[in-house]
């Protein structure tokens, strides 16, 4: 059976697919993001651009494997905005997004066999009105800096996000629905990567545990 590779160093896009089951190969994959940002106007095509350039960067060594890359990247004001970096931008960012609504959109590659499966997730994100000392505070723990839109939605940030419409796991970086639909389009089964290794051998875990 082939195995799943994470074109990412992202800990949450890890955590999403090993709290579904699996446990994937890790290899982040590097990239210009800048130069292939800067050759598309369009979000979704910027999205997904970054993504293939990700996948394909990571799936020549794994030929017989199915690779995952991803990138998001946040919709306001029709502009793109990725990880702040620094805390001065992080505060600058949330003191433009807090109260009001963007489109958080999740690119995502899937290869297998010299097959590609390319899609976009999006999610509707309504950012609560949050405190100037709370955004300060929330700068501080470090948790929104390499983050896309400066938030997360699963950890501290989610004191601070009201409403999503679409899809949870996409927010937090990886769209389950999207990678199920990917597997399919392969003839392959999500349920045949459950409780499986890194290494593609059966970790001996029952496979209705893995759903929790």
């Amino acid at each position: 059976m082939p195995r799943i590779v994470l074109a990412s160093q992202s800990p949450s896009r890890l955590a999403i697919l090993r709290s579904a089951g699996v446990e994937p190969v890790v290899r982040p994959a590097h990239v210009d993001e800048r130069a292939i940002e800067a050759a598309h106007t369009d979000p979704r095509e910027t999205v997904q651009a970054l993504a293939v350039a990700k996948a394909a960067a990571i799936s020549p060594d794994f030929p017989d494997d199915v690779v995952i890359g991803c990138d998001s990247l946040l919709l306001i004001d029709g502009h793109l905005q990725g990880k702040p970096h620094t805390p001065e931008a992080t505060v600058d960012r949330w003191h433009q997004q807090a109260g009001r609504s963007a489109e958080l959109l999740t690119g995502h590659c899937i290869t297998f066999r010299g097959e590609s499966f390319v899609d976009t997730g999006a999610t509707r994100i309504d950012f609560a009105a949050a405190s100037d000392n709370d955004i300060e505070a929330y700068t501080r723990t470090g948790e929104p800096l390499e983050c896309a839109g400066a938030f997360t939605l699963e950890a501290l940030g989610g004191w601070f996000i009201d409403r999503i419409e679409g899809d949870p796991s996409s927010v937090i970086g990886l769209s389950l629905p999207l990678v199920r639909r990917a597997l399919y389009s392969f003839g392959l089964d999500v349920s045949d990567f459950w409780g499986r290794d890194a290494g593609g051998a059966d970790a001996g875990i029952d496979r209705r545990d893995a759903l929790f």
